[in-house]
C-alpha cells in the first residue's frame, strides 16, 4: 500500500471516502453533492455508520465519526473499508480530509485503513493480495498533513510487524525467528543488536531464562536491542515476555493451550516499539530486553520444587512451571538493571489469567512504583484505546512469595491476588529500582474482535510506548 499526499494527478479512484462529523454531515452535502437527497434515518454520521453511493463511476462512501470521534473509533471505521467493504476498492483510492483538520484523527484513519489489509491468511493456497500494490491519495490543507502521514506510516508499520509476531504458528514464530527479526531490524534501523543462545546464556549465569527453555529442543534466545541518539536526555529500559509457546511445562495447561502461540505479546510489543521509536528519530536513548523461549515439555524440562539460580543472584523456588514468563522476566530485568542506567523501566508480559478477571478485555494491569510514571502510563494510552490501570504492590503481598528453602517462590499457590503477586515477585528483580513499571496484558494483547473469525493480534502497547517516551521527553 502507497500513500501519497495530495499528489497532482487526478486519476479516477475507484473509491473516494470522506469522514464526517455527525454535525457535517447535511452542509457537506449541500456544497458537494447536492443532487444526493439522503434521509438522516439513512445516514446522520453517527459513530459506527457508514453510507454510500455511486457518482461518475466512483463509490463515494461518507463515513461517520459521531459528535466527539475518539482515536480508536476511527481507526477501526477506517480498518472496516477494507477488512469488509476491500470488493469496492480496485486500483485506488482516495481519502478526502476537507472535513477534519484534526491531527490525531487523521492519523487514526490512516493507521486504520492500512490495518484493513491485514489478514490472518499467511498460509493458505489463495491470499488476500489485492491491496499491496495499491495507491491511497491523502487529500488534505492542513499544514500538519506531511508529518501526520510520515508518522502515521511508521507507527502502521509497527503495529503490523505485532500483530504478524503473535499471529504467527509456534512452528515459524521460534526464538530463533525473534532473534533474526532483531538483527534485520538492527541493520535497517542502526540499532546495535546483541543476542545470546543457550551457550552464551550460560556464561553470562542467566539461570532461570535457561531453566524454562530446558524443556524445548528450540534454542532460547536472550535478545538486546540498542537505540542511541546524540540528542538524548532520558534512558529508557524495555523488558518483553517472550515466550513462543506455552505448554505450561509439567503443570500442563488443561485448557486454552491452542492460543498460547500469544504469550510472546509483551515481546511483540517492545521489539515493535523499539522500531517506532527508531524509524521517527525519537530523542530517547533506549535498551530493549526480550528473553525468548518455548516452554515445552521433555525429559530435561524443569521440575515443580526444584530450586534454580537467577542472574540476580537470588535462588528461586519452583512451585508451578506454567508461572514461567516471571522467570524469564526476573533475568531480563535484572540483567538490564546491572548493566545499562536507566531513568525509567517497563517490562510488558501477558503474564496472569487474574488480570484477565479483574479488567476483563479492557484494559491491562498495571504495577508500578513511581506514582508519576504510571499517571503518565495511563495518559498515554487511554487516548488511543490502549488502557491501563493501576493495582497495588504492597509489601504485604510480597509476602506470599516468601519461600522456606530459597530467596523466594515463583507462585503463591493460591486463586487470589494472581496478578499482584506476580508483579511483586518480578520487583524482586529490579534491584529497588526507583522508576520501574509493569504491565500485565494478558487481556489485551490477543483477543476476539470484528475482523478476524477467531483470537487474534491487537498491536497492544507499540502506540502507547510511542506516546509514553515522547511525553517523557
Amino acid at each position: 500500500m502507497q500513500f501519497q499526499l495530495n499528489p497532482k494527478s487526478k486519476s479516477q479512484t475507484s473509491l473516494k471516502i470522506f469522514p464526517l462529523k455527525s454535525d457535517q454531515v447535511s452542509d457537506f452535502l449541500r456544497q458537494n453533492f447536492p443532487q444526493q437527497s439522503i434521509s438522516e434515518l439513512l445516514f446522520s454520521g453517527k459513530e459506527n455508520t457508514h453510507y454510500a453511493f455511486s457518482n461518475d463511476s466512483q463509490i463515494i462512501l461518507l463515513l461517520g465519526l459521531g459528535d466527539s470521534p475518539s482515536y480508536k473509533s476511527v481507526e477501526n471505521a477506517f480498518r472496516r473499508v477494507l477488512a469488509k467493504q476491500g470488493d469496492w476498492v480496485k486500483e485506488n483510492i482516495e481519502l478526502n480530509f476537507s472535513q477534519i483538520d484534526q491531527v490525531d484523527l487523521m492519523e487514526a484513519s490512516i493507521i486504520g485503513l492500512g490495518l484493513g489489509a491485514y489478514h490472518l491468511d499467511f498460509f493458505k493456497k489463495e491470499r488476500k493480495e489485492q491491496f499491496q500494490k495499491l495507491k491511497v491519495a491523502i487529500r488534505s490543507n492542513s499544514p500538519e498533513a506531511k508529518k501526520t502521514l510520515f508518522r502515521a506510516e511508521k507507527i502502521l508499520d509497527a503495529k503490523l510487524e505485532a500483530l504478524l509476531m503473535v499471529d504467527l504458528p509456534p512452528n515459524v514464530l521460534t526464538p530463533k525467528y525473534l532473534a533474526d527479526w532483531a538483527k534485520k531490524t538492527s541493520k535497517k534501523l542502526s540499532l546495535k543488536a546483541k543476542i545470546f543462545d543457550r551457550k552464551k546464556a550460560k556464561s553470562e549465569s542467566l539461570e532461570a531464562f535457561l531453566a524454562v527453555a530446558r524443556g524445548s529442543a528450540k534454542e532460547p534466545q536472550f535478545i538486546i536491542l540498542e537505540y542511541r541518539q546524540p540528542k538524548a536526555k532520558k534512558h529508557i529500559g524495555l523488558v518483553g515476555k517472550g515466550v513462543t509457546f506455552d505448554t505450561g511445562g509439567l503443570n500442563v495447561k488443561t485448557q486454552g493451550m491452542h492460543y498460547m502461540k500469544s504469550d510472546m505479546g509483551g515481546a511483540a510489543a517492545v521489539l515493535a516499539a523499539t522500531q517506532l521509536i527508531a524509524s521517527l528519530q525519537v530523542p530517547i536513548n533506549l535498551t530493549c530486553i526480550v528473553p525468548t523461549v518455548e516452554n515445552a515439555i521433555d525429559k530435561d524440562a524443569y521440575l515443580p520444587s526444584e530450586v534454580i539460580e537467577s542472574y540476580s543472584g537470588k535462588s528461586i523456588e519452583i512451585v508451578d512451571t506454567d508461572a514461567e514468563g516471571r522467570l524469564i522476566l526476573a533475568d531480563g530485568l535484572a540483567y538490564l538493571v546491572k548493566n545499562y542506567q536507566t531513568d525509567h523501566i517497563l517490562d510488558f508480559a501477558t503474564l496472569t489469567g487474574s488480570a484477565v478477571g479483574t479488567f476483563g478485555y479492557e484494559c491491562a494491569a498495571l504495577f508500578s512504583n513511581d506514582e508519576s510514571l504510571s499517571k503518565q502510563i495511563q495518559d498515554s494510552g487511554i487516548g488511543i484505546g490502549e488502557k491501563s490501570w493501576p493495582l497495588p504492590i504492597w509489601k504485604e503481598y510480597a509476602k506470599e512469595m516468601d519461600s522456606e528453602i530459597a530467596d523466594i517462590r515463583n507462585y503463591h499457590g493460591k486463586p487470589l491476588a494472581g496478578a499482584i503477586t506476580a508483579a511483586t515477585f518480578l520487583q524482586a528483580f529490579t534491584n529497588e529500582h526507583p522508576s520501574w513499571a509493569h504491565l500485565d496484558i494478558a487481556g489485551v494483547a490477543f483477543g476476539d474482535s470484528e475482523f478476524a473469525k477467531t483470537k487474534s493480534g491487537t498491536s497492544y502497547g507499540v502506540n502507547l510506548l510511542l506516546n509514553l517516551i515522547e511525553n517523557l521527553l
